[in-house]
């Protein structure tokens, strides 16, 4: 199936420059291409039956939320919230604990085992056999109960991050974990290059603070706009829990960098720092949530190029993680039409970065026909220098009723050898799959939509959609609020061929949490071969005769390979496609063939 053509919307806006701030050098406003009729606008609603609308991606398992985590869509008690694999498992966060699901057939997902432990937030991430959950509500219970935890005091409290051993992840022990003071709304892994013996756990609080009485060291300060540069506010900080892997249950803070604070100044909160209520949106509403830059809510890791980008709710924020106990602000965006930066991806070499505006809080229908291609989208830019410089936004071409809670939420890299492509959740906008390869054109290729839930109230808004959808292994997995767990699978089309789906399907991972990124390196193969050979095709620097020659040569290369003449037969007939392609030595082409000749000499 082909994604339908639609006619670009194009704005313009300005990025705030103030201090540390960049402003971006281009400011064309960029959205997928789509139809004027787009088969997402106007779908039947339904629970479990909706209407659907897909383009160059397929449902492959569909499975409800059962006991105990089941519950009428709303009830933030029992939502589905963030992903985590590991092996053949993905382990779906929520607000009741968590979900483990064998996804071994990606076709026929099956839900292995549950674990209540509530408490909110429910985001999770893994290393080995090492669990972590973020914990945000004042009901979390340190011994994971459901009876709540009242009082404005309570020594049976928990609002930190779990730590779970899932050695047996069928029977979980809950080791340990680490109280802070803001609890946790997320946190990201960072590992360190040279030590191997540690696994350090970015801690961010977005709730209100724990009384001293409670948790010895918390501070709370009023949100001022003045700068705040005595005492010790919890405000205006992270949390870095160092997570000893031969005795996780000694995780502790070891340090909580002041990232916000004003070099020259030493004001503690040294970026935005709107108060609520105080500042319109451009749509003319007052921000919300209000970007205000006193914790960050998702920040992504790239330990192997030493840097970490930070959606820190009135900024965006580069950081230097070379140490990470000592994690140092390089670099600051802000943006007048981001009500809220709420997550951040790295493109798989570390040159791009994509970040999201979470505008309406992700509870709020933001993609009307009213709400402008710049509000609640992405925000990309490329990385130079160390700096960050704005290139477009891109926000889902697909306009959504008032009854569908709609905004940029969280994806992944989908690794497309030659390509930078995401896949990416928007709530009940449902998913879609960009290829922002071009940062100054990001242009969707496919997407997925189910209309707006009717239950329990017809008419309204019910709070459910995609919170995340992530590659793994092949596929798409995909948590969603109110109807479950999904596994999709992307489908050949002329925006993706069957040799980049299968290329990008030989990237294997023992495990995976989207905030911990790594490079993704593909092995020579022919799949990632003819991958280049068809880019050239769609690009055309590659056509007619030339392009048929090489195809020749590579499939007769394969037939050797499966033969009894494999070797310099197989690598002599690459050469052969290399030379006549006509590209130059430097070529994607050109060196994918070289790269394969060389594993048959």
């Amino acid at each position: 199936m082909r994604s339908i053509q639609r006619p670009v919307r194009w704005r313009r806006r300005a990025l705030a420059a103030a201090g540390a701030l960049v402003l971006g050098a281009s400011l064309m406003t960029v959205t997928a291409a789509s139809a004027q009729d787009d088969p997402r606008e106007g779908l039947d609603p339904g629970y479990f039956d909706p209407g659907v609308a897909a383009s160059n991606i397929e449902m492959l398992g569909d499975l409800p939320r059962v006991a105990p985590f089941d519950a009428p869509p709303g009830n933030f008690g029992f939502v589905n919230s963030d992903l985590a694999f590991s092996g053949d498992s993905a382990i779906v966060g929520n607000f009741n604990g968590f979900q483990v699901y064998d996804v071994s057939d990606a076709a026929e997902p099956e839900l292995r085992s549950s674990f209540v432990c509530p408490g909110g937030q429910g985001d999770v991430s893994v290393f080995g056999d090492l669990l972590f959950m973020s914990v945000e509500e004042n009901r979390g219970r340190i011994d994971c109960g459901s009876q709540g935890a009242p009082g404005a005091v309570n020594a049976e409290r928990f609002r930190g991050v779990r730590i779970f051993d899932i050695s047996d992840i069928d029977n979980p022990i809950q080791l340990p974990g680490v109280q802070t003071c803001r609890g946790s709304h997320t946190h990201t892994l960072v590992t360190d290059p040279d030590d191997a013996e540690n696994v350090y756990i970015y801690n961010s609080g977005t709730a209100g603070v724990r009384s001293p009485l409670e948790l010895a060291g918390c501070e709370n300060a009023a949100l001022t706009t003045d700068p705040v540069t005595t005492g010790d506010p919890t405000q205006w900080r992270i949390d870095v829990i160092q997570v000893p892997l031969a005795a996780p249950e000694t995780a502790a803070v070891v340090s909580q960098p002041r990232i916000f604070t004003d070099s020259e100044t030493g004001a503690f909160n040294g970026l935005q720092n709107t108060l609520p209520g105080t500042a319109l949106h451009p749509s003319g509403t007052v921000y919300s949530p209000t970007p205000n830059t006193n914790t960050c809510h998702d920040v992504t890791a790239f330990p192997e190029i030493g840097l970490l980008a930070g959606a820190c709710q009135g900024n965006g924020l580069l950081v230097d993680i070379s140490d990470p106990v000592n994690p140092v602000r390089i670099d600051a965006v802000s943006d007048p039409n981001f009500s809220y930066w709420h997550s951040a991806t790295f493109s798989n070499d570390g040159t791009k970065v994509i970040f999201t505006d979470e505008w309406g809080g992700g509870t709020q229908a933001r993609c009307r026909e009213t709400d402008q291609p710049e509000w609640g989208a992405n925000a990309l830019f490329d990385i130079v220098d160390g700096k960050l410089e704005f290139a477009s936004y891109y926000k889902l071409p697909a306009v959504q009723t008032s009854q569908e809670n709609c905004v940029a939420h969280n994806g992944s890299i989908v690794p497309v050898p030659g390509r930078d492509i995401m896949v990416q959740a928007w709530y009940q906008g449902g998913v879609s799959v960009i290829d922002f390869t071009d940062t100054a054109n990001p242009t969707e290729i496919a997407f997925l939509d189910r209309g707006p839930i009717d239950e329990p109230n017809a008419g309204a808004l019910n709070l459910g959609g995609y919170w995340s959808t992530y590659w793994y292994n092949g596929s798409v997995l995909g948590s969603e609020i109110a109807r479950g767990f999904h596994t999709l699978g992307l489908l050949p089309s002329d925006w993706m061929s069957v040799n980049e789906i299968a290329a990008a399907g030989e990237i294997e991972l023992d495990e995976f949490n989207a905030q911990l990124q790594t490079m993704l390196v593909h092995d020579p193969s022919f799949a990632v071969a003819r991958s280049y050979v068809d880019q050239a095709e769609r690009a055309g620097t590659l056509s007619g005769k030339a392009l048929s020659e090489v195809r020749k040569h590579i499939d007769q290369a394969e037939k050797l390979a499966d033969g009894p003449a494999a070797g310099s037969a197989v690598a002599t007939q690459l050469d052969n496609a290399a030379r006549k392609s006509g590209a130059a030595a430097d070529s994607d082409v050109v060196q994918g063939l070289n790269a394969l000749a060389a594993t048959f000499r």
